[in-house]
């Protein structure tokens, strides 16, 4: 499922942990406890996977 502008903006972290959104290309933002959310993409680079942060 691709993620949406609304979806993004209404993001909210549920509990007393961090949630993610996540699309099926591997970028997900992270909605972290204060309520700050964050940018990562996962990848794949000779067999191993890597993450790659893209900011606020």
């Amino acid at each position: 499922m691709a993620l949406t502008d609304a979806a993004v903006r209404n993001a909210k972290r549920s509990g007393g942990k961090a949630c993610e959104l996540s699309d099926e290309k591997g970028l997900y933002l992270i909605v972290t406890v204060k309520g700050g959310k964050w940018w990562r993409l996962d990848y794949r680079h000779d067999g191993k996977r890597k993450t790659l942060s893209l900011g606020t």
